[in-house]
């Protein structure tokens, strides 16, 4: 067969298949879409990559395509280069199985219902739920299955745009997201802010400077005044393990609503961030109490004390223990962009890690 033959028998089948495409329910727009173009991808993947069609064969097809069915929007050739990456991708995730006869093309299949994937934990939901291009952005930036099913996860749950999933995929969001337990992603003005406040705080703090003699321990429980105490009094230290560009405000911070007072154990400003900063220390394990708690003095900061430049103020739990699967269940539905961590004391770290650190009195002696 003439190559330019073939090129017209391509468009032949595809344009029958977009055209039955657009006439199916809307109710399934997107998922027939992606199964539209997953079909697609996988004829243009089978007929160009084994050099069948000839090199410029997609813009030809292409190009044809727009003649044929004038107005017609997304296949251009880059376009259906990435169907084409979105089959070859996928197809070793995705089972695939005819979806009717007269569908099959040169006795290959085009149009393709993607059906359950062979991978246990993968979210069949998520994965249909956003939309082409957000599946091509992620394609070509992230390129591991662990990392493609992360964002596709967060912009079905997020409801992000593509524009939102580029500024994550250009930050990295995946390897840098660390493993504090919060919802910026969902309660702060945009990702490049978001992103940033998951960077600025750590999920675990190793408070050395504490003296474990001097807690007053009631009911297995640390005194959090002794804690907060101690924390004041190495201010600077502490700053230094918080991480920078955060700046000391004060320690039982008094804010009045409404007749009643609030006491915000410390409170902080970070530059980078461009907003207040509350933590609230927590001598025991971590409770859910404490998430409205904390996103009442939030609601006060922002009420009464932030000012019109700066952004929403951000609020940190620092507790001695937490189940972290529970603290993201239990953070995710507060409108408040709320964190939770852990500190340890010079006294949790394991017998051979406290004797390989220098005695205090000797260095005090070689200062």
């Amino acid at each position: 067969m003439d190559v330019n033959q073939s090129y017209l028998e391509a468009v032949k089948n595809i344009k029958a298949a977009i055209l039955r495409s657009q006439y199916r329910a809307a109710a399934s727009v997107n998922k027939e879409q992606l199964s539209l173009y997953y079909g697609i991808g996988r004829y243009v993947s089978e007929n160009s990559r084994k050099g069948f069609w000839g090199k410029g064969a997609i813009e030809q097809i292409s190009f044809l395509l727009q003649k044929e069915l004038p107005g017609l929007r997304g296949f251009s050739a880059t376009s259906i280069k990435n169907m084409r990456t979105f089959y070859e991708e996928w197809a070793p995730v995705l089972n695939r199985q005819p979806m009717a006869d007269d569908l099959v093309l040169n006795e290959k299949l085009l149009l393709t219902t993607i059906h359950q994937p062979t991978a246990g934990d993968f979210d069949w939901t998520d994965f249909l739920s956003i939309g082409f291009s957000h599946h091509t952005e992620i394609i070509a930036k992230a390129k591991t299955l662990e990392a493609r099913m992360f964002y596709i996860h967060e912009c079905a749950v997020r409801y992000w745009n593509k524009y939102t999933l580029r500024d994550y995929l250009k930050a990295d969001l995946y390897h840098h997201r660390g493993t504090l337990p919060n919802n910026f992603a969902k309660t702060l003005p945009d990702a490049k802010h978001a992103f940033k406040a998951i960077c600025a705080f750590k999920d675990d703090y190793l408070l050395d400077f504490i003296n474990i003699e001097e807690l007053d321990e009631q009911e297995d429980d640390l005194d959090e005044r002794v804690v907060e105490k101690a924390i004041v009094a190495n201010v600077k230290k502490f700053i230094m393990t918080f991480g920078q560009d955060f700046s000391f405000i004060g320690n039982q911070y008094r804010i009045e609503v409404a007749g009643e007072e609030l006491f915000i154990d410390l409170l902080f400003f970070n530059r980078e961030l461009n907003s207040l900063v509350a933590v609230e220390l927590k001598s025991g394990k971590f409770r859910t109490s404490y998430l409205g708690q904390l996103s009442a003095y939030l609601s006060a900061l922002d009420s009464y004390v932030r000012k019109p430049h700066e952004n929403p103020s951000i609020g940190i739990i620092l507790c001695r223990e937490m189940n972290q699967t529970f603290v993201e269940f239990a953070v995710r539905d507060y409108s408040k962009p709320l964190g939770v961590a852990t500190y340890r004391v010079a006294e949790d770290m394991p017998e051979r890690l406290r004797k390989s650190l220098p005695d205090i009195e000797d260095l005090k002696k070689l200062l």
